[in-house]
C-alpha cells in the first residue's frame, strides 16, 4: 500500500464556480479502437458502458482526510489488493478539484483514479456527461444490495434511471444540545424555530458568550435555509433549476439568523476554524447541524466529554404540518469508467459503503446503507458517549426538503463568495438576499441551465 498527498490536497477554493466540463470521450458501440485521449486499445462494452482492456495492478483510490480511514481498512483486511491511496480535499465546500482534474485526464487520456469520493453530493450532474463515472446498476452492483440503501439515498446519483455513484452516508440535519448545559440554566429544548429564536435572545442576556447554533461555514444555507423550505436551489430539471431567495421561507429564516448573529448568540466563526475550537468549544448549549456533527465536531474535534451531547428533532415553524430538514454532505463515492481494475473497484467500492467492519462499525456519519446504518446505531448506543439515545437522526433520514437540489453549481462556493464575506462585515442576511439570488442565477447560467425565478 502507498499512501500519498495531491498536489493541492487540502486546498479548499472557495471562489470558484462549477466550470463546464468537456465532454469525455467514451465509446459507445461494442468494440472501438479510438480510446479517450487518443489512446488505441479496444474496448469492450460489458456492464453498460464500454470497459478498457482490464488488467492486474494497483488500484488507485482517491480519499479526503475522514475517508483515509476506510481506505487503511479495506487494505488491512484485503492484504492481497494493490492499494494506492491518494489523498485530497474531497471537493470540499464546492472546490471543483475532482472536476478540473477528469477536464485534464479526459485531454491527455491518463490519470483518472480508479475509485474516487466526493464531500459532494452533485458529482453525478457532471460526471455522466463528461464519461467519468461509471454506470453501476447495469451489472457492477446487485440490485438486491442497492435496494438496501435508505430511501431516496442515491436519487443525487441516479440520472435517468442508471445509478451512477453510491452514498456513504446520511448528513440529515437535527438539533445537537449539551443536556448537562441546558439543565444547569433551567432551559428547555425548542421544537419550533420561534422557540429557538426566543430561546437564543434568553441565552443573549442571561448567560452571554454562550452559543445556540452557528452561522460561519459555507454550509450555513443547508442547515437553517433548506431546513426553512427555502427555494433557492429547486432543481425540476436535467438542466433547469428554479430560485426563489427572497421568499416568506426564506426571509423569516434570515431575519431569525440576523437576531442572533446581532446578540451574539450565533457564532460566526464556523465550526472548524481554530477560533471556535479554542474559544467557543465549551459554550455551546445548541447547535443545528448533521448527522455527523455528532462524532465529526463534538467528539472528535471539539473534544466535548462523554454523557454531555444529546440530539432532538430539529425545529419547524410554527403551524407546520410536514417536518422537514436540511443535508449537508454525506458524500458520494464514484468509479471510473476508465479504470483497468472494474472487478477490484467494484470490489471496493461495494465494501466502503455497505461493510459493517468500517460504516457499521468505524464510520463517523449515519451510513446510508441500511443494515449498516442500525449496526452503526446500536455502537453509538454502547459507546455510552451521548446522553440520549439517536432516534432523531433516524426520523431526519426521511425528512430531508426535497426541493432542494444537487446541480452542478455549488451552494457552498456561492455562499461563501456572496453571502459570508457580508456577514463578516457585519451586513445583515436579510439584505443579502437578492445578492445571493443574483449569484445563484449567474453560476446556474454559467453551467447551462434554465433559470426560473
Amino acid at each position: 500500500m502507498t499512501v500519498n498527498e495531491s498536489s493541492s490536497g487540502q486546498e479548499r477554493t472557495l471562489r470558484k464556480g462549477r466550470s463546464t466540463l468537456l465532454v469525455g470521450c467514451v465509446a459507445t458501440v461494442l468494440l472501438t479502437v479510438a480510446a479517450c485521449g487518443g489512446g488505441t486499445a479496444a474496448k469492450t462494452t460489458k456492464d453498460g458502458f464500454a470497459q478498457a482492456p482490464q488488467k492486474d495492478g494497483t488500484l488507485t483510490v482517491w480519499v479526503d482526510a475522514t475517508r483515509m480511514d476506510a481506505a487503511k481498512l479495506y487494505q488491512k483486511l484485503h492484504p492481497e489488493v494493490k492499494l494506492n491511496i491518494v489523498s485530497y480535499d474531497g471537493n470540499a465546500n464546492g472546490s471543483n478539484y475532482l472536476q478540473t482534474k477528469v477536464q485534464l485526464f479526459n485531454r491527455t487520456g491518463k490519470g483518472y483514479p480508479d475509485v474516487v469520493f466526493s464531500s459532494q453530493n452533485n458529482e453525478a450532474s457532471w460526471a455522466v456527461d463528461a464519461g467519468f463515472a461509471a454506470p453501476l446498476n447495469k451489472g457492477l452492483i446487485p440490485e438486491a444490495t442497492l435496494a438496501r440503501f435508505a430511501k431516496g439515498a442515491n436519487d443525487v446519483c441516479t440520472v435517468k434511471g442508471t445509478v451512477y455513484c453510491l452514498r456513504n452516508d446520511l448528513a440529515q440535519s437535527v438539533l445537537w444540545y449539551n443536556a448537562p448545559l441546558l439543565k444547569q440554566f433551567g432551559y428547555t429544548v425548542p421544537t419550533t424555530w420561534e422557540e429557538y429564536q426566543q430561546l437564543g435572545e434568553k441565552v443573549a442576556k442571561e448567560h452571554p458568550g454562550f452559543l445556540v447554533g452557528d452561522a460561519g461555514d459555507s454550509f450555513t444555507p443547508e442547515i437553517y435555509l433548506w431546513a426553512s423550505k427555502c427555494g433557492a436551489n429547486h432543481i425540476t430539471g436535467p438542466k433547469s433549476v428554479s430560485v426563489n431567495t427572497t421568499s416568506d421561507a426564506c426571509t423569516k429564516m434570515a431575519k431569525l439568523l440576523d437576531v442572533l448573529i446581532d446578540n451574539k448568540s450565533l457564532s460566526i466563526s464556523g465550526v472548524f476554524s481554530t477560533d471556535f475550537g479554542k474559544n467557543k468549544a465549551d459554550k455551546i448549549m445548541l447547535m443545528p447541524g448533521p448527522a455527523w456533527y455528532g462524532g465529526a465536531i463534538f467528539k472528535d474535534t471539539l473534544k466535548v466529554p462523554a454523557k454531555q451531547i444529546a440530539v432532538a428533532p430539529i425545529p419547524q415553524w410554527q403551524g407546520e404540518t410536514t417536518p422537514a430538514t436540511g443535508n449537508v454532505g454525506g458524500g458520494t463515492w464514484l468509479l471510473s469508467q476508465h479504470s483497468t481494475h472494474i472487478k477490484a473497484g467494484t470490489d471496493f467500492l461495494k465494501w466502503v459503503t455497505t461493510d459493517n467492519a468500517y460504516q457499521g462499525e468505524k464510520a463517523p456519519g449515519f451510513p446510508a446503507y441500511t443494515p449498516a446504518a442500525q449496526t452503526w446505531l446500536k455502537g453509538q448506543d454502547a459507546s455510552g458517549y451521548f446522553a440520549s439515545d439517536l432516534k432523531a437522526l433516524t426520523d431526519a433520514a426521511s425528512q430531508v426538503w426535497p426541493e432542494w437540489g444537487s446541480g452542478r453549481f455549488s451552494q457552498e462556493a456561492i455562499w461563501a463568495a456572496t453571502v459570508k464575506p457580508g456577514i463578516t462585515q457585519g451586513k445583515s442576511i436579510v439584505s443579502l438576499l437578492p445578492a445571493w439570488q443574483d449569484s445563484i442565477v449567474k453560476y446556474a447560467k454559467s453551467n447551462g441551465y434554465k433559470v426560473s425565478q
